[in-house]
């Protein structure tokens, strides 16, 4: 099949672009690269990368119109500055409905949407939380841009009436992730400057493990609607923490500080992968230790420039 991403060049794009084109798909890429690499995608055969930005209408529609693309996956999101709202709403809202207008126009057979689990507020009224949770429970307040203006982006594509499926995600990791704590702690340990943890948990879900989900939706599997794309389990920070010092084989002279989270932050997010699990016939089975393990050799062999996050920054 012909096969659109736009934000192909980040994490989660690229390793789909490359899982796609090893099974004989045809894929073109936009990519803005404000936090996408360009080592991420190498050039190969039924590969394009259009470097650009889905908020520019003019390209957005020049490219679907060329390509004509049978599936869509909307993969780009501004989340590099928390203070930029601007941006934020430019690229997840903006940039979403040019997506989707063009997706409508060419006749695109689904789009696929990646969404963040902090669609459903600072004060999940359940553990795990299930896909019937209220969106931003407790409200607004304290949240993040990137949250709101991704839910934004979300709510205009179930409006549009295109046949889609929508992968609200839990924490993804492994190679080519250069935001969350896993990159930040190794960036820190590798350079000698001193590390902390935050008090929370997450469930960390590897991406090879994602991608094999959004592989099968790219295929048909999967009904119209939401799915979470989880393990189901959670983890401390602090046990990120330890498995990045095992697979850097190092040792600390005194115990990792543990600090409050910020006011934006979530104590735990632990998403139910029941649905996805049952319509998909799939299971995430990559341990964390190997998923660690597989990151760091990435960052110990690529290096790692700069580190992002959609949160305010905790006092270092």
């Amino acid at each position: 099949m012909k096969v659109l991403i736009t934000g192909g060049a980040g994490f989660i794009g690229s390793h789909l672009a490359d899982r796609l084109l090893k099974n004989g798909h045809t894929v073109h890429v936009i990519d803005n690269y404000a936090t996408g690499r360009r080592d991420n995608l190498s050039e190969k055969a039924n590969l394009t990368i259009t470097e650009g930005t889905i908020a520019d209408k003019a390209l957005v529609d020049k490219i679907f119109d060329a390509f004509k693309p049978e599936v869509v996956v909307h993969a780009a999101a501004a989340y590099k500055d928390p203070a930029d709202w601007e941006e934020d709403i430019q690229t997840n809202v903006v940039g979403t409905v040019n997506v989707v207008r063009a997706s409508q126009r060419v006749g695109a057979k689904r789009l696929i949407y990646f969404q963040t689990s902090l669609c459903y507020g600072l004060k999940p009224v359940e553990q795990p939380i299930t896909l019937n949770h209220p969106l931003f429970s407790g409200g607004y307040k304290g949240g993040s841009s990137y949250a709101v203006s991704k839910t934004g982006g979300e709510l205009y594509i179930e409006l549009s009436g295109l046949d889609f499926i929508s992968f609200r995600l839990a924490n993804a990791y492994g190679p080519r992730n250069i935001s969350g704590p896993l990159p930040t702690f190794f960036s820190r340990l590798t350079t000698g400057k001193p590390c902390f943890v935050v008090d929370t948990r997450r469930d960390f879900i590897y991406v090879q493990d994602l991608i094999d989900v959004v592989e099968k939706a790219v295929a048909g599997k999967g009904s119209k609607g939401f799915y979470h794309i989880s393990t189901g389990s959670d983890y401390s920070i602090k046990e990120l923490f330890d498995e990045t010092i095992a697979a850097l084989g190092i040792k600390l002279e005194k115990p990792v500080e543990v600090k409050e989270r910020g006011e934006d932050d979530v104590f735990t997010i632990l998403i139910d992968p029941s649905k996805t699990q049952s319509d998909f016939d799939w299971k995430a089975g990559t341990p964390l230790k190997d998923g660690v393990k597989a990151a760091i050799e990435y960052y110990q062999k690529y290096g790692i420039a700069e580190t992002y996050t959609h949160l305010k920054q905790v006092n270092e």
